[in-house]
């Protein structure tokens, strides 16, 4: 018997030095440059407002109310802008394979079908085009020039930066012609208006700044289909129900009901970003998924997407920076995103991470 004794105490061992164990290399210690301009990002963490109650969402998307959070986030003169959209090339690799993201697809990518007939290029195609016409972008490109890259990024599944180059231009120039016909014209209209963060602030900061696109840096290659969908849902829900999430709702009723007043959406800006919320989020929603207790141990699978997700969302972010380093880039991104990416971003060697919360006074 002593020798199954020694067997346990030494799988208790291997436990203990495994859960103890904590590496010495650190990034985060190792910043640099020397000399030169710091790389830095903001996360914003924003709320989804498409997702707001239908009869707040009004509210939340005036033009007064969207312009105060506007006019702060380019007070820090960011360089770039990147979203929680999916690129149209990752959307491309998601339609060559339908068994695993059947569920994906229609959520996170915009059919470009339209675009395609009105310009002759498939996505890939056109991200070629447009990264072809911005390597030579003239300063003061001409109108002709905005409406054909606005087509091109239509066609790429880009509609955050094609929203840009519409809003780039003059008033009269906004209409058909150079790849644009009425149908694309139509959905650049529709997307002005669409209750969509990545939209109404991102490309409105971009256009502002004199940006010529926008950076979708969100990732779903995680995603896989759900055998079991109703098992899965109801074990997160059980694990959902919890003390942290009650008092993430009663903050947000709070916060909805001041949403028609002059500084509600900014408000909510200013508490999704307020320190803290990551980790309340943490308790509320990944923590207990973490400890969910069924035999399939569903809510440490969703777990892994979620870490999987935001560590290849931090990677586009980090290979956007590498291209423009010394640069500010700005990230807008859902409020249950922020802790995680900046988390990551921290551990990059190049990146300062920089508080959104002074900013949003």
């Amino acid at each position: 018997m002593r020798w199954i004794h020694l067997l346990v105490s030494m799988t208790l061992c291997g436990a203990a030095a495994a859960q103890d164990y904590r590496p010495d290399f650190d990034p985060s210690r190792l910043k640099g440059p020397v000399a030169g301009p710091l790389s830095e990002v903001l996360v914003l963490g924003s709320p989804h407002l498409s997702q707001l109650p239908k009869d707040l969402q009004p509210a939340a998307v005036r033009p007064a109310a969207i312009q105060s959070v506007i006019d702060r986030l380019a007070r820090w003169q960011p360089h770039a802008i990147a979203i929680e959209s999916l690129s149209g090339v990752q959307c491309e690799f998601m339609r060559q394979n339908p068994r695993r993201y059947r569920d994906s697809m229609d959520p996170y990518c915009h059919d470009t079908t339209a675009a395609r007939t009105a310009t002759g290029l498939d996505v890939m195609q056109a991200a070629t085009e447009a990264e072809t016409m911005l390597a030579s972008w003239p300063q003061a490109p001409s109108a002709v020039q905005r409406r054909r890259l606005a087509a091109v990024f239509l066609a790429g599944g880009e509609r955050g930066s094609a929203l840009v180059q519409w809003l780039r231009l003059p008033a009269a120039e906004r209409r058909t012609g150079d790849g644009l016909d009425a149908a694309l014209v139509a959905q650049l209209q529709a997307l002005e208006t669409r209750p969509d963060e990545s939209l109404m602030i991102g490309a409105r900061l971009a256009a502002r700044l004199g940006h010529e696109r926008l950076f979708p840096m969100d990732d779903h290659t995680a995603d896989s289909a759900m055998e079991d969908r109703k098992a899965f849902g109801d074990a997160l829900a059980k694990a959902w129900d919890n003390p942290a999430t009650k008092q993430r709702f009663d903050a947000d009723k709070v916060s909805y009901a001041r949403l028609d007043s002059p500084d509600g959406l900014l408000q909510l800006y200013r508490e999704d970003n307020a320190p803290g919320q990551g980790e309340l989020i943490f308790r509320s929603d990944f923590g207990a998924a973490m400890n969910e207790p069924s035999p399939q141990r569903f809510g440490r699978q969703y777990l892994r997407y979620w870490e999987t997700r935001n560590l290849r969302m931090a990677a586009n972010i980090r290979d956007a920076m590498g291209t423009r380093p010394g640069e500010r880039m700005l990230v807008i991104v859902g409020a249950s995103h922020k802790g995680y990416l900046e988390a990551y971003l921290h551990q990059m060697h190049d990146v300062r991470v920089v508080d959104a919360a002074p900013l949003l006074r």
